[in-house]
């Protein structure tokens, strides 16, 4: 319970603007809690939940360890700090929202967290590099979400059908 509660803590200590980045270095790489390839069904799963894409990833992890004590050790450490620092900083930032220099700042830190995502949106997919077909899908993820700009739940609804098409065993034809 401890160590769920300070893993998550420390993926919101580094985690301003891309805990998910976080999550799957320290749950992958430093704790090797998780495979890369489980790490990625786990967030491609919570990708259908409602609410942020972290705190699901955080919750099933910590419910999958230590079941529903687990999820809420892993969601207490994840959520401390991002709410103690929000509501200090919040209240400063509205005071200061337009000071030149302070959005110049935020633009610098949009822009490394852009580049965080790309990074782990890569990292998530090479498990998958020899899977023509995952690599399909990803593609056609891609091309939905930041190509035609569609809604997430759009791009997931279309292509739920066409992978349990794919998914499902061939059935030998009847004699």
């Amino acid at each position: 319970m401890g160590a769920l509660f300070g893993a998550f803590l420390k993926v919101s200590m580094y985690g301003f603007g891309g805990p998910i980045v976080w999550a799957r270095r320290i749950i992958v790489e430093e704790r090797g809690w998780l495979g890369d390839a489980e790490f990625a069904d786990i967030l491609s799963f919570c990708q259908f939940l409602p609410g942020p894409n972290v705190v699901s990833v955080t919750v099933c992890i910590g419910a999958r360890f230590r079941g529903p004590a687990g999820a809420l050790a892993a969601l207490a450490g994840f959520i401390l700090i991002p709410w103690t620092v929000g509501f200090a900083l919040g209240g400063l930032l509205l005071s200061y929202a337009q000071a030149a220099v302070l959005q110049g700042i935020l633009r610098g830190i949009a822009a490394a967290a852009a580049g965080l995502i790309i990074a782990t949106g890569i990292r998530l997919l090479m498990p998958h590099r020899q899977r023509p077909v995952a690599l399909a899908f990803a593609a056609l993820a891609f091309a939905g979400l930041a190509v035609l700009r569609l809604p997430l739940l759009v791009v997931v609804l279309g292509l739920v059908p066409l992978s349990i098409a794919l998914a499902r065993p061939q059935q030998a034809p009847a004699r």
